[in-house]
């Protein structure tokens, strides 16, 4: 069924009372958009490879706040609620208008969107799917990326095998940053989430029913490298199915710029030792981080949000 382009128009006028602001990294090639909702906010993050045309990336939000509470990530602090479809929808639309691209879909070699600035999307997953499949008809060429550290809900994860199956364009990631469960248990206090094996046997029938890769997100820091760990991620993960992207740990606070983790040497080793075993591996160090908090888990401006909101 496709889009009704005036009535989502006419839904994000009438419904969402949209203040924005722009934050615009020195480097110039990373904006970060803050969107307050009156009672709630979010964020989202734009990325430009070379050109707009050659690859654009962005990043959105699915909740205002976030109830996992992961230790490295500003937005865990509080959760406020979760954001409606057309609040998803409408940061994909007004980054691409104020940018002037509103055409990347049509005419650019390759357009993410990805599910992974603030907010848990399996927690979210109805007003997830809506977007997906707006977001699909609204841009046709777009991958569409769902960033998931692994909630336990069945039915959930069986919606989104669903529309993954109808949908080609949709991927599926895992955050999981600790190859033991009690170190993983420690980082993402969440309760009621898929140990590491749940997570492989997922992946695994995802990838069966879709026959794409599934991607592990796995932020190296001074206590999570180790040639054990390193290990036991080669035996959960196949790489006949999983590929790998290991990130730098950007600083969660404005204040504390030096607690995030950055050694590319140490990253990029370990990069290595995962090609030679067979494995796609990309390594992650976002531009921006540094000023504009252009990094996973840098919600600077959700942060100061809160705290004028009261919400502490």
């Amino acid at each position: 069924m496709k889009l009704n382009m005036k009535r989502l128009t006419s839904k994000l006028a009438q419904g969402n009372h949209m203040k924005t602001k722009r934050f615009d990294s020195s480097e110039g090639n990373v904006w970060k958009y803050v969107f307050d909702f009156e009672n709630a906010v979010a964020e989202a993050v734009l990325y430009k490879y070379e050109d707009f045309y050659k690859r654009t990336v962005l990043c959105v939000s699915v909740q205002s706040g976030c109830p996992v509470g992961c230790k490295f990530c500003g937005t865990g602090k509080k959760f406020i609620r979760n954001l409606t479809s057309l609040e998803i929808v409408a940061q994909v639309k007004h980054c691409l208008r104020d940018m002037n691209i509103e055409n990347v879909n049509s005419v650019g070699e390759r357009f993410q969107i990805m599910f992974m600035s603030m907010g848990e999307p399996i927690l979210n997953i109805d007003n997830v799917i809506t977007a997906i499949k707006d977001l699909n008809n609204l841009y046709p060429n777009a991958e569409l990326l769902i960033s998931t550290m692994g909630p336990k809900n069945n039915t959930a994860f069986e919606k989104l095998l669903k529309v993954s199956i109808e949908i080609q364009k949709v991927g599926l990631q895992f955050s999981v940053h600790e190859a033991f469960e009690d170190k993983r248990n420690q980082l993402i206090p969440f309760k009621n989430k898929l140990n590491l094996r749940e997570i492989r046997d997922f992946g695994i029938e995802w990838n069966k029913q879709t026959k794409r890769p599934v991607y592990i997100n796995y932020c190296i820091g001074e206590t999570n490298q180790s040639n054990e760990e390193m290990d036991r991620l080669k035996d959960l993960f196949s790489p006949a199915v999983f590929n790998f992207t290991f990130s730098v740990i950007c600083s969660a606070d404005e204040n504390m710029k030096d607690k995030g983790y950055r050694d590319l040497n140490k990253i990029n080793t370990i990069a290595s030792s995962f090609v030679e075993c067979g494995y796609n591996v990309r390594v992650f160090d976002p531009a921006g981080q540094d000023d504009i908090g252009g990094g996973c888990g840098q919600l600077w401006y959700v942060q100061n949000w809160m705290r004028n909101h009261h919400y502490r």
